[in-house]
């Protein structure tokens, strides 16, 4: 076989194995649910690379999992375990360092931590981040190929494929279930303004027309009963319309926005979080709070990975007007005369910010920290 030959059938086989990523990771989108599609893409990436074990993991902000989805353990094994992986050894290594890792021989690796009691044994490592930017969502794990061998370049650049891909499906699932919510609060608000504006008050108007033919009646007693009757049912009306706007107060308050951005991002333990923010409903509309949240993440991210700092600071002002957002941190700082007006990430929070009507101002100097102040109008 010529070399001409071998090219032509290895990239046969990467089309292929890309065409498999792009199938899998619809048919994952297509299972709804966010558990389902993180338990398939587990299951996929061990399929592309024939690997025995396979797992897909969701930080919680503090070195462990808030989902850690596994595929090759029977439920009976996995309930054997003592407890979900903790972000340790050579897991954790991955998770704090967003870059991907092989392995041969996990027991001999001196940043292995071991396993827990009950946990299968496993030989190989294969582990890569499933981040956008700097955004982590999550992080494949995958061990032992059925042939024995190690993982190689080729699995490496195939799960990191995989990887690239599970990334937007899964900000896509969780995009479509945020839209679920939002759609469902303004269905509440739609139907409560319906009851009010049109059901109370055609009831209103019939209960003034019974009134007025008691008056004129011979015999008024007649209608007390329908008139309590009628009564009682805008009362029930009303009390419909205050429980659908008690659900719709259940959504998310400000400090448990903000304080989610930072349980999506790993914290280091020199570093201390501050969020000096009301425990109140956001007055912006749902997209525009959703941006303040994906610009503290940006910030507070760059922030974590550049600053050195060893405190970020959030708080939040608001009056009738506007929506003020401060992240300071105590790190390293920078000369801003010394750099691009959009270096360090700062175009996607302006853009970001401009959309909704915001802006951004950056003060920072060096040697003295970096202060990032987002106003948003209160519309």
């Amino acid at each position: 076989m010529t070399s001409n030959d071998n090219n032509d059938t290895r990239l046969t086989h990467v089309v292929s194995s890309l065409q498999n990523i792009a199938a899998a990771v619809v048919k994952a989108s297509q299972h709804g649910g966010l558990r389902s599609v993180l338990q398939e893409i587990a299951r996929t990436a061990g399929v592309l690379v024939g690997a025995r074990y396979s797992a897909l993991g969701i930080p919680d902000g503090y070195g462990g999992f808030r989902h850690f989805l596994v595929n090759g353990v029977t439920e009976e094994e996995f309930a054997a375990v003592p407890h979900t992986p903790q972000g340790k050894g050579l897991l954790g290594v991955i998770m704090r360092e967003h870059e991907s890792l092989r392995v041969d021989h996990i027991h001999t690796h001196p940043r292995s931590a071991g396993f827990p009691p009950n946990h299968p044994n496993m030989n190989t490592l294969l582990g890569v981040p499933i981040e956008i930017g700097q955004h982590l969502f999550g992080l494949l794990y995958l061990s032992d190929k059925y042939d024995g061998t190690p993982f190689t370049e080729e699995d490496q650049r195939l799960i990191e494929t995989l990887a690239s891909y599970a990334a937007l499906a899964i900000a896509g699932v969780q995009l479509s279930e945020q839209q679920s919510r939002l759609s469902i609060l303004e269905e509440r608000e739609r139907i409560g303004m319906e009851l009010h504006d049109s059901v109370i008050q055609s009831l209103y108007a019939v209960g003034m027309e019974l009134q007025l033919i008691r008056l004129g009646s011979s015999e008024p007693e007649q209608l007390d009963n329908p008139l309590h009757n009628l009564d009682a049912v805008i009362s029930d009306i009303r009390r419909y319309i205050m429980n659908l706007k008690s659900a719709d107060a259940q959504r998310i308050t400000i400090r448990q926005g903000l304080t989610a951005v930072f349980d999506r991002l790993h914290i280091p333990p020199e570093l201390t979080v501050e969020i000096d923010v009301a425990d109140e409903y956001p007055p912006l509309d749902a997209p525009t709070f959703d941006a303040v949240c994906l610009i503290l993440s940006e910030v507070a991210s760059n922030a974590i990975r550049h600053a050195h700092a060893t405190r970020i600071q959030v708080s939040v002002l608001r009056d009738g007007r506007t929506f003020t957002m401060e992240v300071e941190d105590n790190g390293v700082g920078f000369d801003p005369n010394k750099v691009k007006r959009n270096g360090l990430g700062l175009a996607n929070i302006r853009r970001r910010a401009e959309l909704h009507g915001g802006s951004i101002e950056v003060t920072s100097a060096e040697g003295d920290g970096t202060c990032v102040r987002l106003t948003m109008p209160i519309k």
